[in-house]
């Protein structure tokens, strides 16, 4: 088993006893090797360094903190309960360990303009991390912030903050938000984009499961458990291979589910490469629409 991941929701909240129990138990039924990559996503104001040591000892060896942002009025916005320094010490008491550390971000705020994102990638960069994600903030109608006619950053102002993302931020971006040193990408994230199979545990959790010779969609909890044909997993392949640098592989499957002549149309979008098709810089910020337009 090359990654475990525990995400959704707030898992730094569980007593670490639960964690190691849970261990324990995937340790039983899987081969667990001395280099599987274990991630616990926190919240700072969650987890305390005796808490950080124990989960530590017990086997994870990333942490992935959702800080959000580096400025305190703006956390209050977003509803967060700690403040940037708690982040920060957080972040430094991982890296003390010895731990992988990743940080989350959120950019497009009411208000905010390119010299916003460049002071939040060079607060990055003073830090240290050695990877990021740097996620736009989407206002959903019937939401409490769709309710409040926010100021929001138009589409060109969003558009050219997340192109001035790689030129400010020493990690390179490997996937549509996501920015890492080379060899400190996510594993897991990796593998789920690459379309490698995956096993949701409890209640929430999604995977997708490769079983004589077929696809399942399942869920956690034996909530679902339903069989995908061939040119559905296809597709899912294609939108999250597509989400990355590196592109999509192009398996047979994929290739019987993608318009080649569309895709050769288009060179200055996507292009094929080493038996991959992937965006280049410019597509990938119309990547939904490059989706649109190349599967059949």
């Amino acid at each position: 088993m090359p990654t475990i991941f525990f995400g959704g929701g707030t898992p730094s909240l569980m007593p670490s006893e639960c964690f190691g129990r849970i261990l324990d138990t995937i340790r039983k039924h899987f081969n667990v090797f001395g280099d599987t990559e274990i991630t616990l996503e926190s919240n700072p104001g969650t987890i305390d360094n005796i808490k950080l040591k124990d989960f530590y000892n017990l086997g994870m060896n990333r942490l992935s903190v959702g800080v959000q942002s580096l400025n305190d009025e703006k956390l209050k916005f977003l509803g967060r309960i700690h403040s940037a320094d708690d982040a920060i010490r957080l972040i430094a008491m991982a890296q003390d360990m010895g731990l992988r550390v990743s940080g989350d971000f959120i950019y497009g705020l009411p208000g905010e303009t390119i010299k916003d994102i460049i002071q939040t990638c060079n607060q990055i960069n003073n830090i240290g991390l050695t990877h990021c994600s740097m996620y736009e903030l989407t206002i959903e109608k019937n939401t409490p912030f769709g309710k409040m006619n926010l100021d929001m950053p138009d589409n060109k102002t969003m558009a050219d903050m997340y192109m001035a993302i790689p030129e400010n931020l020493r990690l390179p971006r490997y996937e549509i938000s996501n920015y890492a040193m080379p060899g400190q990408e996510c594993k897991h994230n990796q593998n789920v984009w690459d379309g490698e199979p995956y096993i949701g545990i409890g209640n929430g959790a999604a995977g997708r499961i490769f079983v004589n010779n077929t696809w399942y969609e399942q869920m956690g909890n034996h909530v679902q458990w339903n069989p995908l044909d061939t040119n559905t997993r296809a597709i899912e392949k294609v939108i999250t291979g597509m989400r990355t640098v590196r592109g999509c592989r192009l398996t047979h499957n994929v290739r019987n589910v993608i318009d080649t002549d569309w895709i050769n149309a288009h060179p200055e979008l996507v292009q094929i490469k080493n038996n991959r098709v992937a965006t280049t810089d410019a597509g990938m910020i119309v990547l939904d629409d490059i989706i649109v337009n190349m599967v059949k």
